[in-house]
């Protein structure tokens, strides 16, 4: 029982309340775009949740975990409560897609869409074109190669058999490209992209016991990819821990649970890691447009996005103009 208040602690801790970051950002209260045709009464609302830690019908789950968002959303939101979610709401823990659902509820399908919409046409090349004019170094050299393969020279290659697949060496380019930054006081110096990236994604060979992985965690870390495949270019199974519990993804690829990932500290309104937090801003604010001029962004944030703007720009010379009135309009349109 001790063990598990600490986690529960800590766990409050990684789950900033919404008055930290009232501006923008996974911790901010908002009204999410859903409006429930009926409004439960407090009884109505605790019936449907005792339902579903029974039923084995997903879709009755997936109605009844609807239904019941607002009630999710507050206990998310309050520092109080915020670490028995998952024990209030467990079937995020063994239903595939509840993720991805709520997040539709908060923000609408328009804007859930436009991770896996925009990265493959508008981001992936480009974010590997700017990776190409860093410092050359082993892993970053590898990452390239590994973004840029097709899957059958995948197969052909030993190095890039023991790298991750296209998509996800793009996604960690990101890190090289918008790196973590300083520490601070009680951490001095800069962290690498290689250490960053442990905090982003975990592999693990087919048969691992996911159990005992959890088992090892000393410390309540923000959610991370768990990867379990033969060896990383062919990863089988993702799963996503936060504070020490398991949560499924229901996508396979590496891209899809990387959206997931995403959508997880937003859901369970968990702040982004410190070594990640770079990153996960170009996305929130570049990508999914997500409260923007609400979080503040780095320098190199900005940077990176004006230059890939400029790239599309480039790209679209020959084309027919496009007016935005911002520099994330153009991305929109793409």
């Amino acid at each position: 029982m001790e063990a598990q208040n600490q986690r529960r602690s800590s766990s409050a801790e990684s789950r900033g309340p919404s008055h930290l970051l009232a501006g923008g950002g996974p911790t901010a209260k908002r009204e999410a775009l859903f409006n429930p045709e009926v409004i439960l009464s407090e009884e109505q609302c605790k019936e449907a949740m005792s339902l579903m830690k029974y039923c084995s019908d997903e879709a009755t789950i997936k109605e009844k975990m609807k239904v019941t968002f607002e009630r999710c959303r507050n206990m998310v939101l309050d520092k109080e409560k915020s670490s028995f979610v998952l024990d209030e709401f467990p079937r995020f823990k063994d239903v595939e897609g509840l993720i991805a659902q709520d997040f539709h509820l908060q923000f609408g399908h328009d804007v859930a869409a436009r991770l896996l919409e925009r990265w493959p046409t508008t981001f992936k090349q480009k974010v590997i074109q700017q990776s190409k004019t860093l410092p050359s170094s082993a892993d970053l050299e590898v990452l390239i190669q590994c973004a840029e393969a097709t899957s059958e020279e995948v197969d052909m290659d030993d190095i890039l058999v023991s790298g991750w697949d296209s998509d996800l060496s793009s996604i960690i380019l990101l890190l090289h490209l918008i790196p973590p930054s300083a520490q601070g006081r009680k951490r001095p110096g800069r962290v690498s992209a290689s250490q960053a990236e442990k905090h982003l994604v975990v592999f693990k060979k087919s048969g691992t016991s996911i159990e005992e992985h959890v088992d090892s965690i000393n410390t309540s870390k923000q959610p991370y990819l768990l990867a379990l495949g033969r060896k990383r270019s062919t990863i089988h199974k993702f799963v996503i821990i936060l504070d020490k519990q398991v949560i499924p993804c229901k996508s396979t690829t590496s891209l899809g649970a990387f959206d997931e990932l995403f959508k997880a500290h937003f859901v369970f309104g968990t702040t982004y890691n410190q070594m990640l937090h770079n990153m996960y801003t170009f996305i929130q604010t570049t990508i999914f447009q997500i409260d923007i001029g609400k979080v503040r962004e780095s320098p190199r944030v900005a940077e990176i996005r004006a230059r890939l703007l400029h790239l599309t720009m480039h790209s679209l010379k020959c084309k027919q103009p496009i007016c935005c009135s911002s520099i994330y309009g153009i991305f929109i349109f793409l």
